[in-house]
């Protein structure tokens, strides 16, 4: 729990990377619990850029180092803790690691999702659906060469999607190890019956890993989310958007086993932090269209969104039946069954986005997986 203290401060040091100069800016973040109040100095120009404000876009939980935060429609990214008092407390209660689906995982991705956010209690900083190469493998299981089963880990890493996550909670790396029980399946349903391994593996294959250090979360990280590049196929695709407010609530997971379970193949997947301006350029066909439009665009910039690239046979209609009307009052009446008709709350709170036109399904994948995936330099 926070002290009770009034003028207590935690102090961040931020990246924002501003397009129209192509230039890096580092910033001085102050949050401060007791009112949720942001505060903003420039250490370049030695003067404060934002006066104390509160700002419901930015919530105790969203401060974890790696993290983009929305202020004011700017998305900053959290690179360091600015004092020591900062680093100590974060580093006990917002430590982070890498968590991976494995191949024999995909048809419960959306399962295990679910029980990360609602039985494990982490956060999902990111997350990235990828394959592996032989040569990315390699890297990956380099202190397992030369054992006995280091032919079948490549083989059984690089035979299909993996999911990559970094997940965030006090003592994570330990928490994750624990959540995901013993290496060996077998053991793992006789130790530990309720872990993941235990509950989703088979025989040799145990569907899910962990790193086992700190050097090891770093490497891993590196590898999956800054070093692999996926492609998305677009070809008989549609895009879906699971939005902030789905994700916060503990329905992704939820969202995604429903897609899976329908028919649906999910080619590509990622999380991503969008600003208000990758919003309104994403939507901007909406613009005049919808009534509730502006409030949309800031629904979607106020915290992490899920993107992803479905295929199927005529997939864009078939999605859109799936996902229902976009009120999800009238989903709720004619379309119970739906996804906004179980997890949106109104128009603009609809838990989903998916492409309405055929002729848009390319160009929104696109938009997210080829210029968004690259949108920003690896800092």
């Amino acid at each position: 729990m926070l002290r009770n203290e009034v003028n207590q401060r935690f102090c961040f040091l931020t990246e924002f990377y501003d397009p129209s100069a192509a230039l890096i800016r580092h910033y001085q973040v102050f949050y401060y619990p007791s009112d949720g109040a942001i505060e903003i100095y420039d250490p370049k120009n030695n003067r404060i850029f934002l006066k104390r404000i509160q700002l419901p876009t930015v919530s105790f939980k969203d401060l974890y180092k790696g993290n983009e935060i929305n202020i004011f429609s700017r998305l900053h990214k959290i690179a360091d803790y600015g004092d020591e008092y900062t680093r100590k407390y974060f580093e006990k209660t917002r430590s982070t690691t890498y968590g991976m689906i494995k191949p024999d995982g995909y048809m419960n991705i959306g399962k295990i999702i679910d029980m990360i956010y609602n039985v494990g209690g982490f956060t999902i900083g990111k997350l990235k659906l990828c394959r592996m190469s032989k040569e990315n493998a390699s890297i990956f299981y380099a202190e397992h060469q030369g054992k006995p089963f280091y032919n079948f880990l490549i083989d059984y890493i690089t035979s299909d999607f993996i999911v990559g996550m970094e997940l965030i909670k006090e003592d994570a790396i330990k928490a994750w190890r624990s959540f995901i029980g013993p290496t060996n399946v077998d053991k793992a349903k006789a130790e530990a019956p309720n872990s993941l391994r235990a509950i989703f593996g088979n025989g040799g294959k145990n569907t899910v890993h962990g790193s086992d250090s700190e050097a090891s979360v770093k490497r891993e990280c590196a590898l999956v989310f800054n070093k692999i590049r996926h492609e998305p196929y677009l070809t008989n695709c549609s895009c879906l958007v699971i939005k902030p407010h789905a994700i916060k609530e503990g329905n992704a997971g939820k969202i995604i086993d429903i897609i899976l379970t329908e028919g649906f193949e999910i080619s590509s997947m990622q999380m991503f932090y969008i600003d208000k301006i990758q919003a309104e350029e994403f939507f901007q066909v909406y613009k005049g269209v919808l009534p509730e439009y502006s409030q949309m665009i800031d629904s979607m910039s106020c915290g992490p969104i899920i993107a992803m690239e479905i295929r199927q046979d005529d997939v864009v209609n078939k999605l859109r039946n799936l996902v229902g009307p976009q009120d999800p009052d009238i989903a709720k009446k004619l379309r119970p069954n739906t996804i906004r008709a179980k997890f949106g709350k109104n128009r603009v709170f609809n838990a989903v986005h998916c492409t309405d036109l055929e002729e848009d399904a390319v160009l929104e994948c696109d938009y997210f997986f080829n210029k968004l995936a690259s949108y920003k330099p690896d800092y």
